[in-house]
């Protein structure tokens, strides 16, 4: 029984360890001088070269994601539905009918671009600043 417990006990360490994402001392930094106070910091990975950071700031759920080198590629911020573009709204409303949108984001690119997020029947569906359809993204 023992040995059947630190087998079990050895397989949860290297699941755990596998998890872990190591983050880059660049993003790190980059993160903590831009978001001094944050909490709930998670780190994970973000397409094949990014990490992506999930946190809380000044009350606010929000999302960066950085590369390697630590230079802020986007940044993500929890919204009321109600604060998306008319839009967004409509589309939704014609194209997944009787759905309801459960979460919304802003997301903004480094170069400033805005667009927005609706998560609709667990899709994240992507929309320009002027709340026109872009795509569909079914996160795995």
């Amino acid at each position: 029984m023992k040995k059947y417990l630190m087998m079990i006990l050895s397989v949860g360490i290297t699941v755990t360890a596998v998890a872990q994402v190591k983050v880059p001392a660049a993003a790190k930094a980059a993160f903590e001088k831009a978001y001094p106070g944050a909490a709930k910091v998670k780190w994970s990975k973000e397409g094949v070269a990014d990490t992506e950071v999930s946190f809380v700031h000044n009350g606010k759920h929000q999302s960066a994601v950085y590369n390697q080198a630590g230079i802020l590629q986007e940044t993500e911020e929890t919204i009321a539905v109600s604060a998306l573009p008319a839009g967004v709204t409509a589309y939704v409303k014609e194209h997944y009918k009787g759905a309801r949108i459960a979460e919304a984001a802003k997301i903004t690119k480094a170069g400033g671009e805005v667009n927005y997020e609706a998560e609709v029947n667990r899709k994240d569906v992507l929309f320009d600043t002027n709340g026109k359809f872009l795509k569909e993204v079914v996160e795995h």
